[in-house]
């Protein structure tokens, strides 16, 4: 089952063109924070023969099947079963003394997760609301709608869904669960759409934004990018290149962040000289591009994505 699934990596060529000019140097490495199914890492692979790819995944099911579809590449990569923040121990474990040509990191869910309905990230398939990338973590999106507070729900609709009836929302999954536990997503799919005006019942599914952001709680997603930029950055060679994909406005504020303090002189303006510590060490190649037409429509995932992407200076 696992060695027929169909994955379409998003901007892979553009996601190449890239990161290419990083690789000038023989046994030149790629770490690839968000491997999934092995999509873009296998691209890598085939296109530069010196590459090697460290890949990196909390999903245990996303590795194992990576692992089966790179297989033929096993003397040029490595995989870890981690959290990306973690790039920099996995990086010292299997290229010690070594640091990265260029880190790719592609954000949110992936095609495994969504469609597999034991997972439960999807709002179009029935299934105990799980929603955990890692499924040894502790804590499920079951256990969120049924233990939080109508006002905290509320507020995580609106700071990661963007869920203009997010106090609506929360207040009938409240009043709902009073009669029985809301277990899974039909369940919840129902009670959004008993709760949803029918004025605004034609504004896309009603579960979208709700789904997002319990999944990116679960996974303490934002929490994962704030931490994992500053030593991403830190740990790329100089000329190395990084690449984020995001695919929320949350996740794209925070890369964009984390990338811009690093583009900056912070030179006091009245300093007729900067200073060497001062002056700014990376340079933006790619500062907020989408998806084409005809790769949305050949892959509607796509549609959403904002890629930016940044050169670490010489040091």
């Amino acid at each position: 089952m696992m060695a027929t699934y169909q994955h379409i990596p998003v901007m892979l060529e553009r996601c190449i063109d890239l990161l290419a000019p990083a690789f000038d140097e023989q046994g030149a490495v790629l770490i690839d924070g968000t491997l999934g199914l092995g999509g873009h890492a296998e691209a890598f692979l085939e296109r530069f023969d010196n590459l090697h790819v460290l890949g990196l995944d909390r999903d245990a099911d996303a590795l194992k099947y990576a692992q089966e579809r790179l297989a033929r590449f096993s003397d040029r990569v490595r995989f870890a079963h981690v959290r990306f923040d973690d790039m920099a121990i996995a990086m010292e474990k299997y290229f010690p003394g070594q640091r990265p040509a260029a880190i790719l990191l592609d954000l949110g869910v992936s095609s495994m997760q969504l469609d597999n309905p034991e997972r439960g990230f999807s709002y179009l398939s029935d299934a105990t609301l799980d929603m955990r990338m890692n499924r040894t973590d502790d804590v499920t999106a079951k256990d969120i709608v049924n233990s939080w507070s109508a006002s905290d729900l509320a507020s995580l609709f609106r700071r990661y869904g963007d869920e203009p009836l997010a106090k609506r929302y929360a207040d009938a999954i409240v009043t709902a669960r009073q009669a029985v536990p809301v277990e899974s997503a039909d369940q919840l799919v129902a009670i959004l759409d008993r709760a949803t005006p029918r004025s605004k019942a034609t504004r896309g599914h009603v579960a979208k934004r709700v789904f997002q952001a319990l999944r990116i709680e679960v996974n303490r997603e934002l929490e994962s990018i704030e931490a994992v930029l500053p030593g991403a950055l830190d740990l790329l060679a100089p000329g190395g290149r990084i690449l984020v994909m995001s695919y929320q406005s949350a996740e794209d504020r925070l890369v964009k962040r984390a990338i811009d303090q690093r583009t900056r002189s912070t030179s006091p303006l009245d300093l007729p000289v900067e200073m060497d510590q001062d002056r700014a060490t990376f340079t933006w190649v790619a500062k907020r591009e989408g998806a084409g037409e005809e790769e949305i429509l050949a892959n509607p995932r796509s549609q959403s994505v904002r890629l930016r992407a940044a050169m670490k200076r010489s040091e």
